[in-house]
């Protein structure tokens, strides 16, 4: 049946992330169809995956070549705990019941993961009395398994680990965040859904409650309901929809992270995190599940109008370095190499306290069955199935 919506519709290889899914063409004109999901990145497919188990129609919609290929693809890969967030946010609570959620998929599915833990380090006498804060805070959001170790604790677990103290995470991991988003591809392929990729949309108007979406190359959707969960480009995708005030779609701050990596064996056991800094979680070590080091995100906040681009900058290593060195000094024997960099959309601008993911419904901008999600920065990956979960629920009502 849904082949003759599409114009084309053929196996692709996307060799490029590691990822076997379909390719589409274009959309052509179709008849209505339930839902139209925009956005191929992980919160994207896990509301459509959501959505398409509860035997409604769902295409989703991606401008890019492949799924996941911005922010998805850009991030640590961290499945977090749900520490650092104010409390009563959507990051507290959705962080909270998807890192659940996760574990328990990646289970199921056999997506590869590790349960392996995180250290916050203080390096400083001031920065170890702000480990009881970040307990405190971490406690109000329902985790509750943080541990303050000592020096000589810390030491026992991780030996390269230069501090004052840290706070043990028991629950922080990684996952393979290439498999998670093809398992969630099949369970939308599955339930009769389709990913359309390298379409992107013009314009979407609204007419006796049914949207049309104008998808460029002439392609047009109708749609009962249509989620934007466009990532950066939300903002964009809300300014085409005709009858949406612009009062209700914030304005958006983009922050660029580099990320670098090092050879040979890895320094440590479990994820290493220094104490946060404004408008991130500072330069901290993770591991992906082939084992490799990486270090990052710095902070680069972009202007307003600037190109978004993906290189790494090689000479804000200098920095990185003199970050690492406070947990980590032997760091200066290992040479540091350009490994990826990605971009976070926000809500807030620099020396502002953190931003909340925005999710709205009707009752936010009075447009019914239409849901924006705006700032689905870290911890979003974390979050995405309770992010699905939320707005099918919501729905619902």
């Amino acid at each position: 049946m849904w082949c003759s919506f599409f114009k084309s519709y053929k196996p692709y290889s996307a060799l490029e992330e590691g990822l076997g899914t379909h390719k589409v063409e274009r959309i052509s004109d179709m008849e209505k169809i339930d839902v139209l999901v925009i956005g191929a990145g992980v919160v994207g497919l896990a509301i459509a995956r959501t959505m398409a188990k509860e035997g409604r129609q769902v295409i989703v919609a991606e401008a890019e070549k492949l799924p996941g290929s911005i922010t998805t693809s850009r991030n640590s890969g961290v499945i977090h705990a749900g520490i650092y967030y104010r409390q009563g946010s959507m990051k507290a609570q959705l962080c909270v019941r998807g890192k659940t959620l996760l574990y328990e998929y990646a289970k199921e599915r056999t997506v590869p993961y590790r349960n392996c833990g995180k250290l916050i380090v203080a390096c400083s006498e001031e920065e170890v009395g702000k480990l009881e804060d970040i307990r405190t805070k971490a406690a109000r959001n329902n985790v509750d398994d943080l541990e303050i170790l000592s020096i000589e604790e810390t030491k026992e677990m991780e030996r390269n680990v230069v501090c004052k103290g840290a706070l043990l995470s028991p629950s922080t991991g990684i996952i393979d965040v290439h498999t998670l988003v093809e398992e969630f591809i099949k369970d939308i392929e599955n339930a009769d859904g389709l990913i359309a990729y390298d379409n992107s949309i013009e314009k979407i108007e609204i007419q006796c409650g049914t949207f049309l979406v104008h998808v460029r190359g002439g392609g047009l959707v109708k749609a009962d309901m249509v989620i934007n969960a466009a990532g950066i480009n939300a903002q964009n995708v809300a300014r085409t929809i005709s009858g949406l005030d612009p009062a209700s779609i914030p304005k958006q701050y983009l922050a660029k992270g580099h990320y670098f990596g090092i050879s040979g064996k890895s320094p440590f056991n479990r994820l290493i995190y220094p104490v946060p800094v404004k408008g991130g979680l500072g330069t901290h070590f993770t591991m992906n599940m082939a084992g490799e080091s990486i270090f990052g995100p710095d902070v680069l906040w972009l202007k307003d109008g600037e190109v978004i681009e993906y290189n790494v900058d090689e000479s804000r290593s200098e920095k990185f370095y003199e970050a690492i060195k406070r947990y980590w000094p032997e760091i200066g024997g290992r040479k540091l190499r350009p490994a990826y960099a990605g971009v976070r959309p926000k809500v807030v601008g620099p020396n502002e306290p953190d931003g909340d993911f925005i999710i709205q419904m009707e009752e936010d901008h009075g447009v019914p069955n239409l849901v924006n999600l705006y700032g689905i920065e870290s911890p979003g990956l974390t979050a995405s199935m309770a992010i699905a979960e939320m707005v099918a629920g919501r729905l619902h009502n």
